[in-house]
């Protein structure tokens, strides 16, 4: 490439190039500095404190249990969503072709489609106690035994939220690794057919590896997301009962919002942004090294 040409590229992506820094990169570096500061939404003081802001969130009991709910939430989207979505994906591939298949793509997304306040509405009402069919269901079944207040039980609101989302979720990633699973040349399946390969066999050794980046990346997104929950919380239990549902997210706006801790908050949207992108990093150089190309 020549000079004028690199110049000519240059210019053609200087202006996204620009507004990418100025829209992300600079605000990411502001919070960074204010975090070592504290200071008030309504009074323009700052106060340089140093570490001490990182000090306190890493010794804050809120923290702990906030990370302990993402990480969870993370974890079972990663299998659900993705594990599952994929083999989803794949009987759907199978066994439903043409229209069939276009109509339970379509079943799967529509939940994808729907607001996430009207999704935590709906729910609210499926937990509830009274007139939920979670609890109506599990009567008729004869497992009365496990009917409860599920969004009021610091032991089960959690494990509810994390099941809505599942339900949400779920059909979107399969629909993606639909697509995925439907470029791979049918002539591989057919010769791991011809040697004599099942399936599951086919599955495993066609299907995973030549998913293997859409379902990094995929699973990358469900982490980042894991990290970034806060409506469903907010829409169903606002964190409660007892801080049990307590995200990194509600932290960060009841610290921000709700005590007026500006600098706080900072802090703790620091940390969050650094453990997102180490995930993210580590994620990357592991799928660049599993990577397979045709």
């Amino acid at each position: 490439m020549t000079t004028t040409s690199r110049v000519r590229s240059l210019l053609w992506i200087a202006p996204t190039l620009i507004l990418v820094i100025g829209l992300m990169y600079v605000p990411l570096l502001q919070n960074i500095r204010l975090s070592f500061f504290n200071w008030s939404i309504f009074d323009q003081e700052m106060n340089f404190v140093g570490w001490e802001n990182y000090r306190q969130a890493l010794v804050d009991p809120f923290l702990g249990t906030a990370l302990r709910n993402n990480i969870a939430y993370a974890a079972v989207s990663v299998v659900v969503q993705v594990g599952f979505g994929l083999v989803l994906a794949s009987l759907l591939d199978r066994f439903a072709t043409g229209r069939l298949q276009g109509f339970l793509r379509s079943v799967y997304f529509l939940p994808a489609t729907i607001s996430m306040t009207v999704t935590g509405v709906l729910f609210t009402f499926v937990y509830d106690p009274n007139v939920g069919i979670l609890n109506a269901a599990l009567e008729a079944v004869g497992l009365d035994f496990l009917t409860r207040a599920w969004l009021a039980e610091p032991s089960t609101a959690m494990g509810a939220i994390i099941a809505m989302s599942q339900w949400q979720w779920t059909g979107y990633i399969t629909a993606l690794l639909l697509v995925a699973i439907q470029r791979i040349p049918a002539d591989l399946y057919e010769a791991a057919s011809l040697d004599g390969a099942g399936p599951v066999r086919q599955f495993f050794a066609v299907t995973v590896p030549l998913t293997r980046e859409m379902v990094a990346i995929l699973s990358l997104v469900t982490v980042s997301n894991a990290l970034l929950l806060f409506n469903e919380v907010v829409v169903m239990t606002g964190g409660g009962p007892n801080n049990s549902t307590q995200v990194l997210g509600t932290i960060v706006y009841q610290n921000a919002f709700v005590n007026d801790r500006m600098g706080y908050a900072a802090t703790m949207s620091t940390l969050v942004l650094a453990l997102t992108m180490t995930l993210g990093i580590v994620q990357m150089i592991w799928t660049r090294r599993k990577r397979v190309t045709l």
